[in-house]
């Protein structure tokens, strides 16, 4: 079990586990989670580290569909740039593995924003913590548990 699992069920969250097997030569792990589970890409989303200042670290999380506006980002946290962060530093912040980073359970509570986008369906997926893993969720939990943003920050 995950710490994204975990917190869930913590919280008593309402939500589905669904497995695929991912192929360790795929590196687009959003793209392959919704084409595996045969889902819509704009309900998939991907969380994604950004460095807003050196060692300020927020998580993003925005449809596979879609790519990162790092201005909106920048805007939305009131910095002059962001940029994306180091794919080590995210590891070892977050305590999971590329391609497995859920915007939940992180070993670091980070700030995070929510694509606006989310919050158009009643449930969306989001990594589970682990290559092959996601999670079927209601978007407002996901803002609730982590006190997260809802902006427009891709494109």
């Amino acid at each position: 079990m995950t710490p994204a699992i975990r917190l869930l069920k913590k919280n008593k969250c309402d939500f589905k586990i669904h497995k695929y097997d991912h192929d360790p030569a795929c590196t687009n792990f959003g793209e392959e989670a919704a084409v595996k589970l045969n889902l819509d890409k704009n309900r998939v989303f991907k969380t994604l580290l950004v460095e807003l200042t050196p060692k300020e670290l927020v998580v993003c999380v925005i449809p596979v569909s879609k790519q990162l506006s790092l201005k909106e980002v920048a805007s939305a946290f009131k910095v002059k740039k962001a940029q994306m962060a180091d794919k080590d530093e995210a590891q070892k912040v977050t305590g999971y593995l590329l391609g497995g980073i859920s915007p939940l359970g992180q070993k670091k509570r980070l700030q995070t924003i929510v694509d606006k986008s989310a919050f158009n369906y009643d449930t969306i997926y989001v990594s589970g913590g682990k290559r092959g893993l996601d999670i079927e969720l209601k978007p407002l939990d996901i803002k609730t548990l982590l006190q997260a943003k809802e902006c427009d920050i891709s494109v």
